[in-house]
């Protein structure tokens, strides 16, 4: 067990090694992989450096990082080719010789007896690790990872294949960090989704309504655009205790606009108010082009409740396939209140579908007019007996006009199904007004 960390705190740092990240070529998830489990912990990344595939700078780095820090993670560089250098540069750093290691070597010929492959001198190359390191299971690939004290400083090696990453962390790296390290209070973070509200406006109402929120737990936004991630993080048992409470406020306060938790998407909260309402959907798509029912469809569950859709981007294919009447597109044009209307009822009546929404607008950047600039939708949605509309000006790139326009419309009807008479706050906000 490590009793002193260098300034009283534990410090972590990251090395990612590869000539592919420093190019670009592929891009860096790994590292949010380890800061997250770290953070489950209490610990934070204090920096991150991504080395290319040389061994004098790799091993110059790992001297450097290892005298500042208590935690080094190695990520990347445990693979059979010669670009795969974190053991020799390791071995470099520590002064110590490449051997080949016992435990090491069962863990890969288990790994190719499993497959009935034959081992090769390239794979051999993986059981040869720097003298006196200890290995740390990989139960999903060929490649250990290994760890040893440098400089007082506690060295993991981790491999670059995200999915042998995301297996090690929870259940080989993150044990042998709290254990070494003595970490007792580990952080606990919960988050869910919302949209339709901007985050100073979610701060004001908190300040308003929760003025007393605890200190002890601390209130992060994120946006991801269309949404709006709440993150709530505590770092203690009295915090993680109380913060069920608080989490419930938070959600009644903010109301519809919530989603459900982090995991919960807007397509797939309305898959559960269908479901849970015997109701099914369809769509009559202009602007969006089949983002929305591209979005149900991703989802599981999406065969119950959804049968079909209509792209009906020309205004030909709105008057031949959902009977829009070729009259209402003379005299009003395609982004019009009469003709979302037109789309609505004749999805629900070609698809047979209880519910429905139609959009149509103008994405640009070209195309709009003094009556109707770009950004404008109309939106419209309901059933057979009752349906709604809407005209929104959405200032904002296409594609994220296509997204908030699809993450809309799939709000609205699950207001609808749901009887949510409150309407969202974008519907004033961002509301069309000539």
């Amino acid at each position: 067990m490590i009793a002193m960390q260098k300034n009283n705190k534990i410090n972590v740092e990251l090395l990612l090694t590869g000539n592919e990240l420093v190019s670009g070529d592929v891009i860096d998830s790994n590292s949010a992989f380890i800061a997250q489990d770290l953070g489950k912990l209490g610990l934070e990344v204090t920096r991150r450096v991504t080395v290319k595939d040389d061994l004098t700078l790799l091993a110059q780095e790992i001297s450097e990082q290892t005298k500042r820090c208590d935690i080094l993670i190695i990520n990347g560089g445990l693979g059979p080719t010669v670009d795969d250098m974190t053991s020799q540069a390791l071995a470099i750093a520590a002064n110590v010789p490449i051997v080949e290691h016992k435990d090491a070597m069962t863990s890969l010929l288990a790994w190719c007896q499993r497959r009935n492959y034959e081992l090769n001198e390239s794979n051999r190359k993986q059981a040869m690790l720097p003298q006196g390191c200890d290995v740390i299971a990989n139960e999903t690939g060929s490649a250990v990872g290994f760890t040893l004290s440098l400089n007082n400083c506690q060295v993991y090696t981790t491999p670059g294949v995200p999915r042998e990453l995301k297996n090690m962390l929870p259940n080989e790296i993150m044990p042998h960090i709290q254990q070494q390290f003595n970490v007792t209070d580990t952080t606990d973070i919960s988050r869910f989704n919302l949209f339709g509200l901007g985050e100073a406006t979610i701060q004001e109402l908190v300040n308003e309504h929760l003025p007393d929120w605890p200190d002890d737990i601390e209130l992060g936004y994120r946006a991801a655009m269309p949404h709006i991630e709440i993150k709530l993080t505590t770092h203690d048992q009295a915090g993680h205790d109380k913060k069920p409470l608080w989490q419930t406020k938070l959600a009644n306060l903010l109301g519809a606009h919530v989603i459900g938790d982090g995991k919960m998407s807007m397509a797939k909260s309305l898959i559960n108010a269908l479901d849970a309402n015997n109701k099914k959907v369809t769509f009559a798509e202009s602007c969006t082009g089949g983002l929305i029912s591209s979005l149900i469809t991703k989802e599981s569950g999406s065969s119950s409740v959804f049968e079909a859709g209509f792209i009906t981007y020309s205004n030909a294919m709105k008057t031949k396939m959902i009977d829009v009447p070729e009259s209402l597109l003379i005299e009003h044009g395609a982004v019009s209140e009469p003709v979302v209307k037109a789309m609505l009822t004749g999805a629900l009546k070609q698809s047979g579908a209880d519910v429905g929404v139609a959009v149509s607008g103008i994405a640009g950047p070209n195309g709009g007019t003094n009556d109707k600039p770009v950004g404008l939708v109309w939106i419209a949605w309901g059933d057979a007996q009752v349906q709604h509309t809407v005209a929104l000006l959405l200032t904002i790139p296409r594609t994220a006009f296509q997204q908030y326009v699809a993450t809309a419309a799939i709000d609205l009807v699950k207001r609808h199904v749901l009887d949510i008479v409150e309407p969202p706050e974008y519907l004033s906000t961002r509301a069309f007004k000539k």
